[in-house]
């Protein structure tokens, strides 16, 4: 499936632009990392783009959500390794990430919200007014961005990456494709 046709196919499915939009970050995200690791680019930016495909059939049944989804996937022709991935990016299956796709895939759902929020929070609302250290602040406070689990995104160690780090790769990601996301 080529990029274009993931785009088009995430649009007939997730309507929600916000939601649209954090699959996009995601993908940005997951190119970046798949770069870092020397991984396929294009196979994990696919992961991070159709992760959440099911989200609005799904909403509100954490139990379906991602199974549906890899089964979606698995359909269309999607390689295994991208069907398990999103399989266990939802720790609601307590299904074992055991590639290093199936572990930035999961770190980096909830840190595309993160890194949102803390361009949304400042005076500009733009991506470029936020750095690492800002980040790494606001990480400390609970109330911030309260549905984006630290534990989760703190699991870039499996990655054998520093929150810092982590924090710093998604980031410059995502200020790539800001004009995309609105910020």
């Amino acid at each position: 499936m080529t990029r274009e046709e993931a785009l088009g196919t995430l649009k007939r499915y997730l309507h929600n632009k916000n939601l649209q939009k954090h699959c996009l970050a995601a993908e940005a995200v997951m190119r970046r990392l798949a770069r870092h690791f020397g991984q396929d680019e294009d196979l994990w930016g696919l992961a991070g783009l159709l992760h959440d495909i099911d989200y609005e059939m799904t909403q509100g049944d954490p139990a379906r959500h991602s199974l549906e989804g890899a089964r979606m996937l698995e359909e269309m022709g999607l390689p295994e390794e991208v069907v398990y991935a999103v399989k266990v990016h939802n720790e609601y299956h307590g299904l074992p990430r055991q590639s290093l796709l199936d572990k930035a895939l999961y770190a980096t759902d909830p840190l595309t919200g993160f890194i949102v929020a803390g361009a949304l929070i400042r005076p500009e609302k733009k991506l470029a007014a936020v750095d690492v250290p800002f980040l790494m602040h606001r990480f400390k406070e609970k109330s911030f961005a309260r549905g984006a689990s630290r534990e989760q995104m703190q699991s870039c160690a499996e990655l054998g990456l520093s929150l810092e780090e982590f924090m710093a790769m998604g980031l410059e990601a995502m200020q790539g494709i800001a004009p995309a996301l609105g910020l």
